[in-house]
């Protein structure tokens, strides 16, 4: 019997389907000669070690040659890691990452002293130095730099930290390399009796196959995998957890939480408002739920119920190409820069690596350096309408880093990623509206209707819940207890009996979900998904409505990178993080699309 989703090898891709990478370096031995001069140049930080006290124009000496050197080293990587992405079992592609990485931490050895010298400066000499002219590009950065100043060790101490920098990221390798090379999941009979294999990618589209016993199957064989690697993915989080309240500790912020949400100068009651507020409002996802057993004509909920639609719909078949247009239609709102400048850059202007193969990286994301185009790596599937709302998603990273780029200078073109998170998701909720629009049927519009409630629970109230996981495994390291395998299952399993609450059957397996995260390997980050998400409910429901301004403010927020700090940002295109407002309006919204599908229904 003919297997279905066998993945290509690399080689065998067509060329027209993948990222354009010789922009950023013609070939390898390009690529090699731009690595040599980064090592020749590394003895350029010491032009300027015990010389930034003297003048302001020391510091921009420094700062401009930092900025040079980090375009190029961030060039480097990026094509490294993009090479990496395209066949992690590549020798030459995981070569060329590990000496990059190696570079790396020798950058930020060289380069250590810079902080702590700019941080031992008197305050009064350094308001001084701030007024002069000469520091006006980085006068911003440097404000920021100094608020680091309880947070800055002494030179030896910042070097021997850098020092630490090939040795940080142990565990997450260690976990892409188990869970996207080594760990295997067997096959299960599709709905149209053809052999599938288990793979990280194909397991969402079988968890939405309308057949139960592959849904149930699917999740077994994946879950049973997980469960005979339970213990070294659990040593692997323990670990990544460890380190993070290691380098709180040692930089003196009250707990990792307040590390984490200390560049962006996010209040710690922003954290815990979402929490707050999303668990509120989980009677109406329990409402859901029961609507959602209904429509499946089952007895019990589990979680390989979650993902199929509740509706039944002709099989979905959208070719790559037609997403595209789809989602440039979609975007009109946003104006004919926009539009123009995305199309090309998925069709001709190859920012996007498309489809599976095999060992190539899974999942999505949008990645790319100063002086080269964005890039997105996707593994598109035509039969997935997932995917096209990940294009969509992932083409809004890439918008956002386009604007910005061509706004902002160097140092300030990148953008945090609690902003980014919000242009991501602006372009999902546009097409969302664009399509629902549109529906020709009651079952389309069920069907829509159910995507964006989805995308609520899982972008707003499943990434909370992780973020409520994450906020309890630190706290326990921090107070010195260990993180065993069973604390992680026994928290993961009460956190799953409150977000999906009394009538969901919660299978014992799903406790071993919170080991299989990837976004845990950088700590605190998902909060974003679901702030960002509350942000992008607000601005796409006024950007439809036609609105000339907001669509002007939200253009002007896209271009602002770094050049404020994010809750400021924000704050001029008309959303404010500080109060619970943008969490209870986009709960709000979910209650009112549970209560039109309910009518449908």
């Amino acid at each position: 019997m003919t297997r279905k989703n066998t993945q290509p090898l690399r080689k065998d891709v067509k060329n027209s389907d993948t990222w354009n990478l010789t922009l950023m370096f013609k070939n390898i031995k390009a690529w090699e000669q731009a690595y040599r001069k980064l090592e020749k140049d590394l003895a350029g930080f010491d032009r300027f070690k015990g010389k930034l006290g003297r003048s302001a124009k020391n510091i921009q000496q420094c700062f401009t040659f930092n900025d040079e050197y980090g375009q190029l080293l961030e060039k480097v990587s990026v094509y490294a890691q993009l090479k990496y992405c395209e066949d992690i079992t590549n020798p030459v592609s995981q070569g060329i990452v590990a000496r990059t990485t190696h570079l790396a931490m020798h950058a930020g050895e060289r380069s250590s002293y810079i902080a702590p010298e700019i941080q031992a400066i008197p305050q009064k000499k350094m308001a001084i130095f701030l007024k002069d002219p000469v520091l006006s590009s980085h006068c911003f950065l440097l404000k920021k730099l100094l608020r680091y100043r309880p947070h800055i060790l002494s030179s030896n101490e910042e070097r021997l930290l850098a020092m630490q920098g090939e040795v940080a990221g142990t565990s997450s390798r260690i976990f892409d390399q188990l869970t996207d090379a080594d760990m295997t999941f067997g096959t299960v009979k599709d709905e149209t009796g053809e052999e599938v294999e288990v793979t990280q990618i194909s397991l969402r589209r079988l968890l939405e196959s309308p057949r139960r016993t592959v849904r149930k199957q699917a999740f077994q064989k994946y879950y049973a995998t997980m469960e005979s690697h339970r213990n070294s993915m659990a040593a692997m989080l323990n670990g990544s957890v460890l380190q993070d309240v290691y380098y709180a500790r040692i930089r003196n912020y009250p707990s990792a939480l307040e590390a984490a949400l200390f560049d962006d100068k996010v209040p710690g009651a922003v954290y815990s408002s979402l929490i707050t507020t999303v668990k509120d409002a989980l009677p109406t996802l329990y409402r859901y739920f029961e609507l959602r057993k209904r429509a499946l004509r089952v007895k019990d909920l589990h979680i390989y119920d979650n993902y199929v639609p509740i509706t039944k719909t002709k099989p979905v078949n959208i070719p790559y190409d037609e997403a595209v247009v789809m989602i440039c239609d979609a975007m009109a709102p946003l104006g004919d820069e926009y539009v123009n400048v995305m199309r090309k850059g998925l069709t001709s202007g190859r920012w996007v690596d498309r489809y599976e193969n095999k060992n190539k990286e899974s999942g999505a994301f949008s990645y790319g350096c100063y002086d080269c185009q964005p890039y997105i790596l996707m593994n598109y599937q035509p039969q997935v309408l997932d995917s096209v709302f990940t294009l969509a998603h992932e083409a809004g990273h890439s918008m956002h880093s386009w604007f910005s780029m061509n706004n902002q200078p160097y140092q300030y073109a990148n953008y945090p990623i609690i902003l980014a998170e919000v242009a991501s998701t602006v372009n999902e909720q546009l097409l969302s509206h664009y399509l629902l629009e549109r529906a020709a049927t009651k079952s389309e519009r069920i069907l829509l209707l159910n995507k964006k409630i989805d995308e609520i629970r899982f972008t707003i109230i499943r990434q909370t819940m992780f973020a409520e996981f994450e906020k309890e495994i630190h706290t326990i390291a921090e107070a010195g207890a260990p993180l065993t395998l069973e604390t992680f299952r026994n928290i993961y399993r009460e956190l799953l009996e409150v977000y999906f609450g009394p009538d969901f059957c919660i299978d014992n397996a799903l406790e071993l979900e919170g080991l299989r995260i990837p976004h845990f390997y950088r700590a605190f980050y998902v909060y974003k998904y679901a702030t960002g998400l509350s942000s992008a409910i607000a601005l796409a429901s006024r950007i439809v409505e036609g609105n000339t301004r907001q669509q002007s403010n939200y253009l002007k927020f896209l271009s602002s990178g770094s050049s404020l700090y994010p809750i400021a940002t924000l704050k001029r295109a008309g959303i404010d993080l500080t109060g619970p407002e943008p969490v209870v309006e986009a709960m709000n919204t979910f209650k009112r699309l549970v209560g039109e599908l309910e009518a449908l229904l």
